[in-house]
């Protein structure tokens, strides 16, 4: 199966030696000046980060957060010596009015699914079933996030819904507690299906049995669109020789709710190897991107790619900084292009003490900005830790980061780009 994983014991014991030769982890001058960086207080300023980032609000694409998101976020790369720039790129928001199920003399409140169609005010009567019954409107749950099986969530009886004659569909968001864990929408171009709410699984038993009793309901999924602007954050470091292809160094900014975990956690890593190569003088151009629009279709990356149409396969590599890095307690899953990333980002783990949890089967697609890294042919690395409060209100500053596990990441990530951007050839 292309999306089946398995578990990796750590490549030191193998037959191999970690890119012997190649890079030198012990003895680079680069990483030396890189290191006059005060690692002793790395644990300060990432936790200052996702404490930041957390406190902005709801960070949903073009929205007034995600955009003084990106202020907050251009100053904090000024703050490593560096110029950033704001590039902007054309988003149809999505804004919701008003989104309920009424039945059993209830209203309940969700949220719509941000890729398939919507109703008018007055919403749609009819009667609730499950999936397949003869009614107007079928109830499903999703699948919880699991690490090792991308977009699982999105697939199952949520995908056999969207393609089914029902004209409503309600979803009972499922996740590692009660409670209103969002889809993205990686269809938010050309949306597809019936108007569908997701509401919060608190509600199942209550819908199942009214389902089952074919009630009659109404479901209302109203929204606004207009016209807006989202940005995408990207910085550079010079090289002293220009000519080598550049290192890339990516991260997504946005998201649903505060999301702390899910983008402070990889945006505290990305502004950390931001100051590092910064002070280490590297012989290759870095360039760094984060990108808005992840949760509606990974419009971040594409606008960053159309001005830049050969980057994804000319970079020497890039580093795809993904989701929930520094959850507490979660292993991690890690997509390579090759053998000689997989090595330099088991060295650059073992190098902290981080395990190599997972690897992804060669040759599959990973979720999100990674997988248009992987369908380019970039010579890539993508890091992703699990989490339980994926998409989830409860993914909030402190509960949910371990600040000290998400330091050695960031560690590991920036030491490692050190290597990398110093590297000829």
């Amino acid at each position: 199966m292309g999306e089946k994983l398995h578990r990796r014991a750590f490549l030191a014991t193998s037959g191999r030696t970690v890119l012997a030769g190649t890079l030198a982890w012990g003895g680079s001058p680069a990483l030396a000046r890189a290191q006059t960086l005060p690692h002793n207080g790395i644990e300060q300023r990432v936790a200052a980060v996702v404490k930041a980032y957390d406190a902005q609000g709801d960070h949903r694409t073009a929205t007034t957060v995600d955009n003084m998101s990106a202020e907050w976020l251009m100053e904090e790369i000024r703050r490593a010596g560096l110029e950033p720039s704001l590039e902007p790129f054309g988003v149809t928001r999505i804004d919701p009015l008003s989104c309920h199920l009424r039945v059993a003399g209830r209203r309940i409140e969700g949220l719509p699914l941000f890729d398939a169609a919507f109703t008018d005010a007055g919403g749609i009567q009819g009667t609730l079933g499950l999936l397949g019954d003869d009614t107007d409107i079928a109830v499903v749950e999703t699948d919880p996030f699991t690490l090792v099986e991308p977009r699982r969530e999105l697939g199952g009886a949520l995908a056999q819904a969207r393609r089914s004659r029902h004209k409503g569909i309600v979803i009972l968001t499922r996740g590692s507690r009660s409670g209103l864990f969002l889809l993205n929408a990686p269809s938010y171009r050309a949306p597809f299906g019936p108007p569908a709410l997701q509401i919060s699984s608190a509600e199942t038993e209550l819908l199942l049995e009214q389902a089952r009793q074919r009630a009659t309901v109404e479901l209302v999924v109203n929204v606004r669109t207009a016209a807006s602007q989202a940005f995408n954050v990207t910085a550079r470091v010079a090289g002293s020789e220009p000519d080598l292809a550049p290192l890339v160094v990516t991260t997504p900014r946005s998201g649903w709710w505060q999301c702390a975990s899910e983008r402070g956690g990889g945006l505290a890593c990305w502004l950390e190897t931001i100051s590092v190569l910064a002070a280490a003088r590297p012989a290759r151009d870095c360039l760094f991107a984060a990108f808005s629009g992840h949760e509606i279709g990974f419009l971040g990356i594409d606008a960053y790619l159309v001005t830049r149409a050969n980057l994804v396969k000319r970079a020497s590599a890039w580093i795809h900084i993904g989701a929930n890095i520094g959850a507490p307690r979660q292993p991690n899953l890690v997509q390579v292009a090759d053998d000689f990333m997989e090595q330099w980002i088991a060295t650059a783990l073992k190098k902290e003490g981080l395990a190599f949890d997972h690897k992804a089967e060669p040759g599959s697609v990973p979720r999100g900005e990674a997988g248009t890294l992987h369908r380019g042919g970039a010579r890539y690395v993508a890091l992703v830790c699990g989490t339980e409060v994926f998409h989830n209100t409860a993914d909030r500053w402190p509960d949910a980061i371990d600040v000290a596990s998400l330091a050695h990441y960031a560690h590991a990530l920036a030491d490692g780009a050190v290597l990398l951007a110093q590297q000829r050839g």
